[in-house]
């Protein structure tokens, strides 16, 4: 099996090629550019480089959300249409998910967060025994909150992100000695994880899968509550 892991969901971008006992290539960046324009040249680039050709891909995994809004989008259209045009199996994973598998080997709990402007971030907390568990689901949340309930269980917590530097004070401040932040090179999820991660899991349907925002836009969000109002 030869897997292509698409990761657009932040900032980084990260392409993989993956079978089932290495990862073959990664190509990583951590720019602030338009993914729309550089993620397809970064697939054919590695596809090239690895010596695959598109027909040797078996299946497409891809970072689903949260994050941002148009990076998400981005890679799952580019998912979705490549799996479509292939006919092969596509495969999403939750981007939190790939991050906190970076702190696999930490032990204690293992809390990655993006920033989600205004106080809030999106977040989730994993362990890892053997296989990456998730012990509080994903979701969109006042970081203040979010840090006060993880507080409550008393255990040691690794920080993951690059947007945890946005938030260091406030997360020292509430978790005091529990936090522990990560290292830079732990900040960024790895597409060549995030493929080994989704070669195993279920398949989904091309044409029902959707990115996960955990929140809709703002502008979204003030749109469908104007319908609501008028109707």
């Amino acid at each position: 099996m030869t897997v292509l892991a698409i990761d657009t969901s932040n900032d980084c971008l990260g392409i993989a090629l993956v079978d089932e006992t290495k990862i073959i290539g990664e190509y990583m960046t951590n720019l602030k550019k338009n993914h729309s324009v550089r993620a397809m040249p970064a697939v054919d680039y590695l596809l090239k480089e690895c010596h695959v050709q598109p027909s040797d891909l078996t299946k497409i995994v891809v970072a689903q959300g949260p994050g941002s809004y148009t990076g998400v989008r981005i890679g799952v259209t580019i998912a979705k249409t490549l799996a479509w045009a292939r006919n092969i199996p596509l495969t999403g994973v939750s981007s939190l998910e790939v991050l906190a598998l970076n702190g696999r080997f930490f032990d204690g709990l293992i809390c990655p967060l993006f920033d989600a402007r205004r106080g809030r971030v999106n977040t989730g907390l994993y362990e890892f025994k053997e296989n990456i568990l998730c012990v509080k689901e994903d979701r969109n949340i006042l970081l203040e909150d979010w840090l006060n309930e993880i507080k409550q269980l008393k255990k040691r917590v690794l920080f993951l992100g690059n947007d945890v530097s946005l938030h260091l004070d406030l997360i020292k401040e509430i978790m005091g000695e529990l936090a522990v932040i990560g290292d830079p090179s732990l900040h960024q999820p790895r597409p060549g994880l995030l493929g080994l991660m989704g070669m195993t899991r279920e398949a989904v349907n091309v044409h029902q899968f959707v990115p996960n925002y955990l929140r809709l836009a703002e502008a979204e969000a003030k749109w469908i509550e104007q319908q609501k109002t008028s109707t």
